[in-house]
Formats: structure tokens, sequence, C-alpha cells
């Protein structure tokens, strides 16, 4: 059964770091898109972060230049590095999956809707 578990999540100043980690079990996709996903109060989920499993990364324009996404060398174990902060950052943030190809994603966007694996979710919250 595929698991996702995030953590890494709190408080931090505007201007800080947070560094967010989704631990994976039991998905063996070799071909697979994973997305750091955001959710704040009123607002619709947006996906801040993509990463695909033939290595190609993209960003929310907002977050260009700040976050970066990645994943721990020989694992899918995700990971999210937050820089230089904002309060607009602040929300419940999620990573989510699915495979690539036959049965799943045919591109890898950030639609949640073509996600069916996802996290409980990490609070972030940033303070101005």
């Amino acid at each position: 059964q595929v698991q996702l578990v995030e953590s890494g999540g709190g408080t931090a100043q505007a201007g800080g770091s947070l560094r967010l980690a989704c631990a994976v079990s039991a998905f063996t996709d070799s071909s697979h898109c994973m997305v750091w996903f955001r959710q704040s109060p009123g607002k619709e989920r947006e996906g801040v972060a993509v990463i695909a499993s033939y290595g190609t990364t993209s960003y929310f324009d907002s977050v260009k230049g700040r976050f970066t996404i990645y994943k721990e060398t020989g694992s899918n174990n995700l990971k999210l590095q937050m820089d230089s902060l904002e309060p607009e950052d602040s929300g419940m943030y999620y990573c989510a999956a699915e495979r690539l190809g036959k049965g799943g994603l045919l591109l890898c966007r950030p639609d949640p809707s073509g996600f069916g694996y996802w996290g409980q979710g990490t609070q972030v919250t940033v303070s101005s």
C-alpha cells in the first residue's frame, strides 16, 4: 500500500527557511510524477513544485528562485527546500505522486485531479 507522509512544516519568519520532507513507501513506478501542492484558506490547491522521474523540475512563478524540489539519492523520498519565505507561502503543504504513462498521467503537470496518492499534509506558517 502506497503511503506518503509529510514532515518539516512549522513556523518561520519572513526571509527564513524550512525544508519539507515526504517519506514515500511502496511506490514502485519507475516512471512517475511527484508534486508539492499547497492550499491556503479560501484558495484552491496549487502546485508549487513538480519533479518527474526523468529529472525535469518546474515551479510556480511565485516560488521560482526560492524553492527547490528534489529527491533523496536512490529513493523516491521527496524534499522541498524553501528559502526567502514570504507570508504568502503560508498554507498546508501536500506531496502527491502518480505514475506516468498507461493507467496514469500523460504529462507531469500539477493538476490535483490527476494524482491518486497523497500525504496528509504539513502546515507552514510564515510570519511577517
